[in-house]
């Protein structure tokens, strides 16, 4: 499915009354949503724990 496909599809199912920040929003979701997706199947993940204890660091400053 093309990207301007997929957006079609995407604004199809939003209600007809709904604001073009919140096309804007579901859209830039969508997004990062195909980018997560494609970094998780690179392999560029990230074990829980190490997340966790990155969280905490940042946490303490």
């Amino acid at each position: 499915m093309t990207a301007k496909e997929k957006a079609i599809s995407l604004i199809q199912t939003l209600d007809d009354n709904v604001s073009l920040d919140e096309v804007i929003d579901r859209l830039y979701l969508l997004r990062k949503i195909e980018l997560g997706i494609a970094q998780a199947d690179a392999g560029d993940v990230m074990e829980h724990d190490e997340f966790m204890g990155e969280l905490e660091a940042e946490d303490a400053q």
